[in-house]
């Protein structure tokens, strides 16, 4: 092994954030050298036929920065043979744009290059001529179909992925912020997961510091500037304590590549929104990596680093034995290092550290005479099949629905923050964190979900809503038939079985979304100054293709529908003053419109409804209803609120709710955020500020002294949901003069 003993020196980061260069197009016979390179066997002859071909059928086509639009399938090829991939794949990066932008189809593809590859473009290729209702919808309609290609060959998703990088590489030179919001707004959410989920960290990692870049560019650029900050102050000490760590092991006859590196801004944003703590708070902006030769080299490194200094309780993690689902294997540690530095480490080998860096794309090697994807390979470094985690979205498809809840659900699915639990026979099952009994019982089959009546873990009895911790022993206790409550829901949070019971209890719950369509159609009518009552609905079913009043109510409750729209094929004439009171966002507040807004629960028609006003529920936070002792009230809190204590033994008062589709899309609610800012000119100025840029609107400001270099201020903050309270959150705590943000509760 390369300088083992030595550290790297210096902290590998950019001075700031890093300026977009045009490279130059890559010229067909670099693409063959660099093919070549690594797979000596490729079809040469293939690969320069994709390559004119490609270049052909784009023809004088352009990109949006004035660059031919053949230069985008040949840098995606590009960046596959960094991976070293396949011919197979490279020739699929170079076509994979021709069925959808030019007239070429797949039989011809079939034709030319062969079914292999056509089935591999055609994997790739979007429905962008899909006829839908809305760009979400769409989104949805090319998830359905982009994941179905994908649970069959991993190929179809690495290209994806690389095409996803190109683009993203150049968004800025899109005219539209809207647009650019949206491609940003979905490469977080869905490409970025996607790539986690086969361990394919590069590309993950580069695709969130692009979309945060358009997504939140004040944020990203106050975090830079924190890291310049630090880099000047700690930069050396990084150097050497990685000297002192090296030195360790190899006084203990193990001899290690030593580093430390710079955590990614995108990776410090997340943490400052999970944790209510400022930046200076943060104790693992560095962490340091240690290569050893073997497997058993790793255990005995952690032995050396934990004698020779003190480890952090509850911060130590075995990914070896128990790799995560991308098959991700490395020892986590965090220790009280040399001079006192609070110091995470992540230990592994050279394989490791390539897995863990390319994920499946490790796992492409030459042997017997050939060049591909090597299973055996692939189980030796961890032995997971890396579509499983994909697969199982596949189940959720088959469970039918909707596709904005195949989206919802996706993206439950791909979050992969882990617990590991044990059937009573053994068998590890990996869950996101958080997961609760309903979770484990789905994961094991369906059928065991479906007749889950109670659960036992580690022996004992325990609710349904108890959160699972890893090492949890969890034995569902099956009834005889399939019965699941509606309020089953809110005791999940895999996609995975929220979509088997959203299958059971779907034709249960159309009354009561057209109860809700109905009331939200008369809203927003009454907000523009009309009346449901006076007219026909009759532009509206024939504009949207459906039956019935009845089939339109339930379609604007479950949020398929906007009311705006119901309104303006209604009344196509409307004045611009009645469009913008009619689309505006309505304020969840007490009253008779609370049930605009939560459902389930079993909530009657008599029901009073008002939220608890200590911890301020808003849209996206799970939550609970309490009943009142007369039965004819109900209060909503947060899932976490402290005032649930005492109901805790009062099971029958417990309503499981949810927020309805028009709180989630259309309405405000007041949160409350508590901040501990320097006493110095200006800062409340400037924290004010970053709450307007990051669109919360503040009705209601407390400042009280709690010492003299600090004060605190009370915000009441109007915000659309629960995401957009913790953005407000960690933008502030990205701020200097911010020391902690939490939210108010209680």
């Amino acid at each position: 092994m390369a300088n083992k003993g030595a550290p790297d020196k210096g902290v590998p980061a950019p001075a700031g954030p890093p300026a977009v260069k045009r490279p130059k197009l890559l010229r067909q016979f670099e693409l063959i050298e660099k093919v070549r390179s690594y797979d000596p066997t490729a079809d040469e002859a293939l690969l320069n036929r994709a390559y004119v071909y490609a270049m052909r059928m784009h023809g004088a086509q352009k990109r949006a920065s004035g660059d031919p639009y053949f230069a985008h399938p040949i840098e995606v090829a590009g960046i596959l043979t960094d991976y070293r991939l396949d011919t197979a794949t490279i020739v699929t990066a170079l076509l994979h744009d021709v069925i959808e932008d030019t007239p070429v189809t797949r039989h011809e593809i079939d034709e030319l290059f062969g079914p292999e590859i056509g089935e591999l473009v055609e994997g790739v290729t979007k429905l962008s001529k899909l006829e839908l209702s809305s760009e979400h919808l769409r989104q949805a309609e090319n998830l359905r179909k982009f994941i179905l290609a994908i649970s069959r060959d991993v190929r179809v998703l690495m290209v994806k992925l690389a095409d996803r990088l190109h683009n993203m590489r150049t968004l800025q030179y899109i005219k539209s912020p809207a647009k650019r919001e949206r491609i940003a707004r979905e490469t977080l959410d869905i490409y970025a997961p996607l790539a986690r989920s086969i361990g394919v960290h590069r590309i993950c990692t580069e695709l969130e510091e692009l979309a945060f870049e358009h997504l939140n560019p004040v944020a990203r650029d106050a975090i830079y500037r924190r890291l310049d900050t630090l880099r000047h102050e700690q930069g050396g000490a990084v150097s050497l304590v990685s000297g002192e760590i090296a030195s360790k092991l190899d006084a203990a006859g193990l001899p290690a590549r030593v580093f430390g590196r710079e955590k990614h801004p995108y990776s410090i944003w997340r943490k400052l929104q999970r944790k209510s703590i400022g930046f200076s708070q943060l104790s693992d902006i560095y962490a340091f990596r240690v290569i050893v030769d073997t497997e058993d080299d790793c255990y005995r490194a952690l032995g050396v680093i934990h004698r020779a200094w003190p480890s952090v309780p509850e911060r130590f993690k075995d990914f070896i034995s128990t790799p995560k689902r991308n098959n991700y294997r490395s020892l986590h540690t965090t220790v009280v290092g040399p001079r006192g530095m609070r110091i995470e480490m992540q230990i592994r080998t050279e394989a490791m550290d390539r897995v863990a860096e390319e994920g499946v794309a490790a796992h492409w090697r030459y042997k017997d005479q050939s060049y591909g994807f090597d299973v055996e390979h692939q189980k030796a470094a961890g032995g997971r099949d890396p579509l499983v985690n994909l697969r199982h979205l596949v189940q959720v498809l088959e469970h039918g629905g909707d596709a904005e809840e195949l989206v919802e659900h996706a993206k439950l699915e791909m979050f992969l923050d882990q617990v590991f639990v044990f059937t009573p026979k053994g068998r590890l099952i990996s869950l996101p964190r958080g997961a609760m009994p309903l979770d484990f019982a789905y994961g094991v089959h369906t059928d065991v979900g479906d007749t889950a009546i109670g659960v036992k873990i580690n022996g004992e009895l325990k609710p349904l809503r108890t959160i699972l911790q890893n090492g949890d022993v969890v034995e569902v206790i099956r009834g005889g038939k399939p019965v699941v409550p509606p309020d089953w829901r809110s005791l999940t949070v895999t996609g995975r079985a929220r979509s088997a019971i959203r299958r059971h209890i779907r034709q249960t719950e159309k009354e009561e979304f057209t109860r809700l369509g109905r009331a939200t159609i008369d809203q927003t009518f009454e907000a523009a100054g009309k009346s449901r009552k006076e007219v026909s609905l009759r532009p509206a079913l024939d504009r949207f293709a459906l039956p019935t009043e009845e089939e339109l109510f339930d379609a604007v409750g479950r949020g398929r529908i906007s009311p705006p729209q119901v309104l303006e094929a209604v009344f196509p004439g409307l004045k611009a003053s009645e469009r913008e009171a009619a689309s505006a966002r309505h304020r969840i507040e007490d009253g008779k419109s609370a049930k605009l807004y939560v459902r389930g629960g079993g909530l009657t028609p008599g029901v009073s409804i008002h939220f608890d006003p200590s911890c301020s529920p808003v849209p996206g936070d799970r939550i609970v209803g309490i009943v009142e002792n007369d039965g004819r009230g109900l209060t909503v809190h947060t899932i976490d609120c402290e005032h649930l204590e005492a109901f805790e033994d009062r099971e029958e008062l417990w309503r499981d709710l949810q927020w309805t589709p028009e709180a989630e899309r259309n309405s405000v609610a007041r949160a409350k955020l508590t901040a501990t800012i320097r006493n110095a000119p200006g800062v409340l100025g400037q924290t004010c500020t970053v709450i307007g840029e990051a669109g919360g609107n503040i009705v209601g400001l407390r400042m009280h002294h709690r010492q003299q270099d600090f004060f605190d201020v009370d915000f009441d903050i109007d915000v659309t949901d629960a995401r957009h309270l913790t953005h407000i959150a960690a933008a502030l705590r990205a701020n200097p003069s911010v020391e902690t943000v939490d939210r108010a509760k209680g």
